[in-house]
């Protein structure tokens, strides 16, 4: 039923690529280009079924729409996801078939790094594209993008703050970590330096023991994360880790963290949250720092301008905090509508007939 739940989600396109020789198997999704090309990053995940890879990109590359509207970016929304192990299934021609799909979609796709996938993935990518951002420095790229949503999901924890306790001084709070990998290694580094206190947990035991050496943070089992006593809860792994067997264990004011669909049901889990007073900061805006700086390579990178861009994800969660309390509705709402509105307006202007959409006069003589 692709095309079923393709329509109830306005998506535009699906495309699935295979090259035996080298593996790959990979689905892009485009789902909205009202605002421009689709940027989205390729994740490299070992899906259990191709129902579960189709699902995930769908959902991701919706997500992307939203998050690419939020940001004030002139970006549609794409994903990319790749199935197999990233540990083993990774090469040269794997990327390169890979990029030449992308490259085919004639720009209407433009990939960037994204779980599983890394910097050196997208040269690859790049030798057979242009439709690519996040590639090495050498190439006049940005690199990656990791620091970047860190940056932008510290200035958002510091707005949360704010919104929770009437200050974005984050000394002497307390922040616990779900998943200390990349973008929540740069975060507690973030966070230490601004006063607060950490508490982590990740599968990955060396990540957890960096974190502990590093800033001194407390190390906690998986489960326990959810029942500790902190300020802010930064979920930063997987998805739907709100739901109704940890909600009621949260004993914090504040959620602000980078992992995407942290909300397992958005109408459901956002209301309980709402219900408990617990302060919850939309994750597609909160991590959309690396997607800001990767957006500025379209433009010709230069790092100072792409960093004060990121920063201003500080004045978009103000914007939703605002308007969340105006309307009475959840912060992700808020976001939701202020994506939403902007999506419109852009169609209504795109609705205006011009001479360029389509030359009636072609093939006359």
């Amino acid at each position: 039923m692709i095309f079923t739940e393709m329509e109830q989600g306005d998506y535009e396109q699906l495309v699935f690529c295979q090259d035996k020789a080298s593996g790959l198997k990979a689905i892009i999704c485009i789902h909205d280009t009202t605002l421009g090309p689709a940027l989205g990053g390729i994740r490299f995940w070992n899906y259990e079924h191709e129902d579960e890879a189709i699902t995930d990109v769908l959902r991701l590359a919706k997500g992307m729409t939203y998050k690419n509207a939020a940001a004030g970016l002139n970006l549609g929304g794409g994903k990319a996801v790749v199935i197999g192990d990233a540990s083993k299934d990774k090469s040269e021609a794997f990327f390169r078939s890979l990029g030449r799909y992308i490259n085919n979609l004639g720009g209407r796709y433009i990939a960037a790094e994204d779980v599983g996938t890394t910097v050196e993935d997208m040269d690859y990518i790049y030798q057979e594209t242009d439709y690519v951002c996040g590639v090495s420095e050498a190439y006049g790229s940005s690199g990656n993008p990791s620091p970047f949503t860190a940056l932008g999901l510290f200035v958002a924890t510091q707005r949360t703050a704010k919104e929770a306790f009437g200050s974005d001084d984050l000394t002497g709070k307390t922040v616990s970590v779900q998943g200390v990998g990349n973008v929540a290694y740069s975060l507690c580094k973030h966070l230490h330096e601004a006063g607060a206190k950490l508490i982590v947990t990740d599968i990955n035991d060396k990540a957890v023991q960096r974190a502990v050496d590093d800033f001194g943070a407390t190390a906690v089992g998986l489960d326990e994360i959810y029942s500790v006593e902190a300020d802010i809860f930064a979920p930063c792994a997987l998805g739907g880790i709100l739901n109704d067997d940890t909600i009621p264990e949260l004993k914090v004011k504040a959620i602000c963290g980078s992992a995407n669909n942290q909300l397992l049901d958005i109408e459901k889990h956002g209301k309980a949250l709402q219900d408990r007073g617990i302060v919850y900061a939309p994750d597609y805006v909160v991590n959309s720092g690396g997607v800001i700086n990767v957006a500025d390579e379209l433009e010709g990178y230069n790092k100072e301008r792409a960093t004060a861009k990121v920063k201003e994800v500080y004045n978009q969660l103000d914007k939703i905090f605002t308007i969340a309390k105006d309307e009475n509705i959840s912060p992700q709402h808020a976001a939701d509508h202020l994506a939403e509105s902007r999506i419109k307006a852009i169609q209504n202007v795109k609705s205006v007939y011009s001479q360029t959409d389509k030359n009636i006069l072609s093939g006359r003589k």
